[in-house]
């Protein structure tokens, strides 16, 4: 089992920053994947970033692609989301997602990010 917590976010001006954290418990956190997804109001839930587990690779959507960073801290068992040049369309609430095994197999409860324009 992993128990993961997302913090962070908030009202954010477009052109601004912010960063997300999620804490991880349960299973060693090192051994894992960790991902970041967003779901905006009456769209479908969409994929944001992973890192792998040593974080020495990291994919994002094109969306977001040299405006966000995901990074993690395995000692701290937290993985990140770096938000820069934030925009109207980046509102949504954002959910860290661990991948255990080859599906995301658990979820955070879900962090709201808003930007105003």
């Amino acid at each position: 089992q992993v128990q993961l917590v997302e913090s962070g976010g908030g009202l954010v001006q477009a052109g601004g920053s912010t960063r997300l954290s999620c804490a991880a418990s349960g299973r060693t956190f090192s051994s894992y994947a960790m991902g970041w997804f967003r779901q905006a109001p009456g769209k479908e839930r969409e994929f944001v970033a992973r890192i792998n587990w040593s974080g020495s690779s990291t994919y994002y959507a094109d969306s977001v692609k040299a405006r966000f960073t995901i990074s993690r801290d395995n000692a701290k068992n937290t993985v990140f989301l770096q938000m820069n040049s934030l925009k109207p369309e980046d509102t949504a609430v954002y959910y860290c997602a661990a991948q255990v095994a080859t599906m995301w197999d658990y979820w955070g409860q879900g962090t709201q990010v808003t930007v105003s324009s």
